[in-house]
């Protein structure tokens, strides 16, 4: 069986199996919602970005991190636990049902996959990334 939970928002950070070709991965990752489709299906669809927490201070085309040292707050609202990158060049078209997410060890926004969310101070490196993706 395949549950799903209350629709997510542009901007959540999620516990995601974020998929390897077709299948989901076994280890789920942070991934970032950036739309929500509910288009007369009986689930959302979500478009999610890839996360990692390795080479975080690396950036190429199409990333930004979320990173404890240089934004507190933006790190505390984004709900992780390590400096994390998103790759806006790895977007992928999900529903939101438990097959391709999970509830996250802590669960602290309860029995979703919810982390957090994206800090408004990162919008802009958001954007730009965006920008940068598509070129």
């Amino acid at each position: 069986m395949t549950d799903w939970w209350a629709e997510p928002t542009a901007g959540d950070i999620v516990w995601c199996h974020f998929p390897d070709n077709i299948n989901p991965r076994p280890k789920p990752r942070p991934a970032l919602i950036l739309a929500v489709f509910d288009d007369d299906a009986p689930q959302f669809e979500v478009r999610v970005v890839y996360g990692t927490s390795q080479r975080t201070t690396m950036l190429h085309r199409g990333e930004f991190s979320i990173l404890r040292d240089r934004n507190a707050a933006a790190f505390a609202a984004a709900g992780l636990s390590y400096d994390t990158k998103f790759d806006l060049k790895q977007s992928v078209d999900l529903p939101y049902t438990t097959e391709w997410f999970s509830v996250p060890p802590a669960a602290p926004h309860g029995q979703t996959p919810k982390l957090g969310v994206l800090h408004p101070s990162l919008v802009r490196a958001l954007q730009a990334a965006f920008r940068a993706a598509a070129e």
